[in-house]
């Protein structure tokens, strides 16, 4: 079974995206500047001088979808995109009804219900949110101004069919942002697949002709596990622009 799919995955997401600060991390020391990475993944790459108006956003590999909610500041039109149907259900409860309950695990069996809340600001109206593949997306999904895709890659089995893809994806002078944290792993992504270098100079090769680099940052995240457990983890940053 995929484990996107399972409930252990689909709360430890919701907390991810939706948790406040306290909720994920209740010490008064820790990685703070970890949090708030799915807001973080867009406001710390995007160039929102560079967003026309009635722009398209595409976000791939969205998760439980907290990003949509930045882009669609700066977009009309936002898809968030995600191969796990279990993740993009709990997205679009939490788009129409507002909110949507689910459980932390604290330590062993003892869990704190919480409530995954949709941001208060922002057009919810303009998103939606569907199943599918980033390997074998559709023909007809046309191009996007903004192309959102945080800690995808090193979860795809065959990454480069997405790198093939993205500059049909992506418009003149649109914006592509990647993160990742390079962890490639077999359970994943065969080895014949990763990168034979660095990430970073596999993206530069993979895009250089149609993109070019604008910025690159270090983007931290912290995913909590249980109260005395996390996954700190530092992910490689992009924002490519279209040629």
């Amino acid at each position: 079974m995929n484990i996107y799919e399972t409930p252990k995955l689909l709360a430890e997401y919701l907390l991810f995206h939706y948790g406040k600060d306290e909720e994920i991390l209740p010490w008064n020391f820790g990685p703070k500047e970890a949090l708030g990475f799915a807001v973080r993944s867009v406001t710390e790459l995007l160039d929102k001088s560079l967003v026309p108006a009635k722009a398209r956003a595409l976000d791939l590999g969205c998760a439980v979808g907290r990003s949509c909610y930045e882009l669609a500041l700066v977009a009309e039109e936002v898809l968030g995109m995600d191969y796990s149907q279990a993740f993009v259900n709990a997205a679009e409860t939490v788009r129409v009804q507002g909110k949507l309950d689910y459980p932390r695990v604290d330590e062993s069996s003892h869990q704190t219900l919480l409530t995954a809340l949709r941001p208060d600001f922002g057009e919810s109206s303009r998103i939606r949110f569907a199943q599918g593949d980033a390997m074998n997306l559709s023909a007809d999904l046309g191009a996007f101004d903004v192309v959102h895709g945080a800690n995808l890659l090193c979860r795809l089995s065959e990454p480069q069919r997405l790198l093939d893809r993205l500059p049909s994806l992506v418009k003149s002078g649109g914006q592509l942002l990647l993160t990742t944290p390079c962890t490639w792993l077999e359970d994943y992504t065969p080895a014949a697949n990763w990168p034979q270098g660095s990430t970073f100079d596999w993206l530069q090769a993979q895009l250089g002709e149609h993109f070019t680099l604008a910025e690159q940052k270090d983007l931290p995240f912290l995913i909590r596990e249980h109260a005395r457990k996390f996954q700190w983890s530092v992910a490689l940053g992009t924002r490519w622009v279209r040629r």
